[in-house]
């Protein structure tokens, strides 16, 4: 009798254990979403976990039917690919964080102190994200082509699957330099980066939105409210991001 009662005891709390809330965040947000999501769940939030990748494979799981509550993508465009798709709620998609574009490369391979050095003789290999298909790698060709820098480097480029890829490529000496976004400076270690500026520079935009197919609708609203307010911000911030959409 007493190890039946001790059951329904641990049944009981087994069933007010809140359902992990699932997230399809771009790449780039791996560190930033993490730290966030501990806080999260310190202040009482639940549990969340991440399905990281770039956007372009995110948006492309969540159009073929992948569970997931909450999707965040590094730009404006794969949004709008899951959102044509019907799958996303569009009234509930907002504008929640900025980024910049950096240039990271290795300081005993080259030396870059502006963005026409790209085009050295010194920058053999240049990585960025597929620039077809990933959200940072049509950033960056957008920026050297608007710099008129993309005939030059064109034949140096080192397209690979995501941003992260693009930093781990100069890191391990794959490449000479990449082009990344800012938040992914603050994981470049030893690597030194130069921060893109000027006419030509992309508005780079992360949009939110809860999952249509959702079935944790409630906890996806809270999540999303909580990467609104102040101590979501602050992490962000720590990150190299700008939060765009304050909320309470």
């Amino acid at each position: 009798m007493f190890w039946f009662a001790a059951w329904l005891v641990l049944l009981g709390g087994a069933r007010l254990q809140p359902a992990p809330l699932t997230v399809s965040a771009a790449v780039s947000l791996t560190d930033a979403m993490e730290s966030i999501a501990r806080e999260y769940a310190s202040a009482g939030g639940g549990p969340a976990r991440f399905n990281f990748a770039g956007s372009n494979t995110l948006a492309r799981q969540l159009v073929n039917g992948a569970p997931a509550d909450l999707f965040i993508s590094a730009d404006e465009a794969q949004m709008d690919v899951a959102a044509q798709a019907g799958a996303i709620d569009r009234s509930t998609r907002i504008d929640l964080l900025g980024n910049r574009l950096v240039i990271v490369f290795r300081p005993g391979a080259a030396r870059i102190g502006q963005p026409r050095d790209l085009a050295s003789s010194r920058v053999r290999r240049i990585a960025i994200g597929d620039p077809a298909a990933v959200p940072a790698g049509v950033y960056a060709r957008r920026y050297l082509e608007s710099m008129r820098l993309w005939p030059a480097v064109q034949d140096r480029i080192v397209p690979v699957g995501n941003v992260r890829a693009a930093l781990a490529a100069v890191q391990n000496g794959s490449a000479d330099a990449a082009i990344v976004y800012e938040s992914d400076s603050v994981a470049a270690g030893s690597l030194e980066s130069l921060i893109i500026s000027g006419p030509g520079v992309p508005r780079i935009v992360y949009p939110a939105a809860i999952v249509s197919r959702t079935g944790n609708r409630a906890a996806a609203e809270r999540f999303l409210a909580f990467l609104r307010g102040p101590q979501a911000a602050a992490v962000f911030a720590r990150y190299k991001f700008t939060p765009l959409a304050a909320g309470h």
